[in-house]
């Protein structure tokens, strides 16, 4: 008889939420390997700034260091939206709850709310979109409006990255950021263009890694 059940009407609710859960699971230990990955290449992106500032070449430096703060920017918005993945399992377990009581999914704002902020993240928008059609077909959510899934924040971060970028390299260099670019007169000797070449292969190597990670 349940299977039939099943066959006729699909899945119970008890089983839409333990699948979404797992779903989410899913997410969230996916978000934790991005977080990992960004902060090794954002390690290694610190080490190469601090050497640039250092030998004096400050406007490489700043190349990066801007890279940096986008790194920073982007795992405070992973991590808030892990957080996001839990609070919406919080909800889909207090729907079980009422599935006991009601026999039925009830409509969550909260949940629709936290969905629709969370398919902003490109590392997570496709399975967020699959889920809140879902969901919504279950009855907990409404049908999402395109707008609400328009992105600004590559905006907020040019806003802010320029105040930033003083504050990382002053850090990063121990507030010497004045010192190193005060570099000498002297012409440049072959073992110092070499040593340059390779500081600029090193900023651009640190910089596409960072990149890659940002844009993925």
């Amino acid at each position: 008889m349940q299977t039939i059940n099943r066959f006729l009407y699909g899945p119970t609710p008890e089983e839409r939420v333990r699948a979404w859960q797992g779903k989410l699971r899913s997410e969230s230990r996916q978000l934790d390997r991005e977080m990992r990955q960004l902060e090794a290449a954002t390690a290694k992106a610190r080490t190469t700034v601090k050497q640039l500032a250092t030998k004096g070449d400050v406007k490489s430096a700043r190349i990066l260091a801007r890279e940096v703060v986008r790194s920073n920017k982007q795992k405070d918005r992973l991590s808030v939206s892990k957080a996001r993945l839990g609070s919406i399992g919080t909800q889909l377990q207090q729907q079980l709850a009422m599935v006991k009581v009601t026999g039925s999914l009830q409509k969550s704002t909260e949940i629709m709310k936290l969905s629709n902020s969370l398919v902003k993240l490109p590392q997570i928008s496709q399975a967020m979109r699959e889920m809140s059609m879902e969901m919504t077909k279950a009855g907990i959510m409404e049908e999402m409006l395109e707008d609400t899934l328009q992105m600004d924040e590559d905006e907020e971060i040019e806003e802010e990255a320029d105040a930033e970028v003083d504050k990382v390299l002053f850090d990063l260099t121990n507030g010497k950021l004045g010192l190193a670019g005060s570099v000498g007169t002297e012409l440049p000797t072959p073992q110092d263009q070499l040593e340059d070449d390779e500081a600029e292969r090193v900023m651009e190597e640190a910089r596409k890694q960072l990149n890659g990670l940002l844009s993925g």
